[in-house]
């Protein structure tokens, strides 16, 4: 299962359930997207010929972060681009988050294991806007 996590028509976050499962490549992104995600599934014996890449020059603006969910459970809190609150999913073993747009959040639920991978290089904290989180009391955990 993929869900798309919008405010309006733009286009915030994807999250890829564990569950997700298809044979062969499936990009779950746009080619425009600054990060490319894929699911990959193939019978034993299958061949991937070796292969290089190309150096090619990008200008990228954007940062975009996926997370990948090793062991435990992370909510996860959607604001807009004024930092109101939409809301939040709960993420568990397994499950992938490609983070596009917008501002976001997190709890830890549960002793979590994860993954983080993003676009280099990395500036440190001078990046990052930090923004008052919603409070637990308000939070509106959506269903998949």
């Amino acid at each position: 299962m993929i869900i798309e996590v919008k405010n309006r028509d733009v286009l915030l976050a994807l999250i890829i359930k564990s569950d997700f499962n298809k044979v062969g490549v499936s990009f779950v992104t746009s080619p425009a997207a600054s990060q490319q995600v894929a699911f990959m599934k193939y019978s034993k014996d299958k061949d991937i010929l070796p292969h290089y890449h190309i150096p090619v020059t990008r200008q990228i603006e954007d940062t975009q972060e996926t997370l990948v969910i090793r062991k435990g459970k992370l909510r996860t809190d959607f604001y807009d681009h004024n930092q109101a609150y939409l809301r939040s999913y709960v993420l568990e073993a397994g499950d992938l988050l490609l983070l596009m747009l917008g501002t976001h959040g997190f709890k830890v639920l549960e002793d979590l294991e994860m993954y983080e991978i993003k676009q280099g290089p990395y500036g440190g904290n001078g990046e990052k806007v930090r923004v008052e989180p919603v409070p637990d009391s308000e939070v509106l955990v959506a269903k998949f």
